[in-house]
């Protein structure tokens, strides 16, 4: 994982076609039970900080940990006063009990490839956000693989090896790095990411798909610069963000949490 994000490929994901529907979507989402500015937030796992510089901009005091070094001195570079951030693990947080109003996990259950690692996660998630605070989490579809990385964007055309892995990335979630230095993943059904919040004293308040239907970057960049064509592709996936047996289509989805009592 360290080998992938030292490549400093994060700082730039979000800003193709693909990723900027990602973006969008997820803003949208979370915007639905934010707190309101100047509320306290943790931005856990939070890369480069593209939704810190977001939140920031939007009033809001974010406190910032990412386990990479390289995200941290990225993001310290815009030298943001609202803005704290250092190096952490999301399983072992440096922050007191009950003390940010919203906690976001927009990629750490990515790369936390055994259960007791992710519950530990969101558990932290639990003990430093204040009560009936939102907790958002992201997690990567099971079959965003297959749908989106193989079906959409062909990558087994320049990675032979990945196909022979889908059948069993599909029945573990454990994703493998297929070139050097490769992305190292976990991919979630909805239901397995309902119960291990549940597991970690999360209640499930929502849990949504965020893209929809996976396209291929040559397709999104066609769209993105047509606002009818963008929009429409915002709505459809709107349309069937909780649809339950459309639910897995979605390369990401986006759970809302909030802390059980106890």
């Amino acid at each position: 994982m360290r080998a992938y994000y030292e490549q400093g490929k994060e700082r730039d994901r979000l800003a193709g076609p693909k990723g900027a529907l990602e973006l969008e979507r997820t803003k949208e989402i979370l915007q639905r039970r934010m707190p309101p500015a100047p509320a306290a937030v943790a931005d856990i796992g939070g890369g480069p900080g593209r939704y810190a510089l977001w939140l920031a901009g939007l009033g809001y005091t974010v406190h910032h940990r990412d386990l990479m070094d390289l995200h941290v001195d990225q993001l310290r570079a815009f030298a943001h006063p609202s803005i704290q951030t250092a190096a952490g693990d999301a399983r072992h947080l440096d922050l007191s009990d009950s003390s940010v109003d919203a906690v976001l996990l927009l990629g750490p259950l990515y790369h936390l490839t055994e259960r007791p690692d992710r519950i530990q996660a969101l558990a932290e998630a639990r003990r430093i956000v204040r009560a009936d605070g939102p907790v958002f989490v992201a997690a990567i579809s099971r079959w965003a693989p297959r749908l989106d990385g193989v079906l959409q964007e062909r990558l087994y055309e320049d990675n032979p090896d990945f196909l022979p892995l889908l059948p069993e990335v599909e029945r573990t979630g454990k994703l493998p790095p297929v070139v050097p230095n490769g992305f190292v993943g976990y991919t979630h059904r909805p239901g397995d990411l309902a119960d291990e919040l549940s597991e970690a004293g999360l209640q499930l308040d929502d849990l949504v798909g965020v893209e929809g239907l996976p396209l291929a970057a040559t397709d999104m960049l066609s769209r993105s610069g047509d606002t009818t064509a963008w929009n429409v592709l915002l709505d459809a996936a709107r349309a069937v963000e909780r649809v339950p047996e459309l639910l897995g289509l979605s390369p990401h989805l986006l759970a809302t949490a909030t802390a059980t009592p106890g």
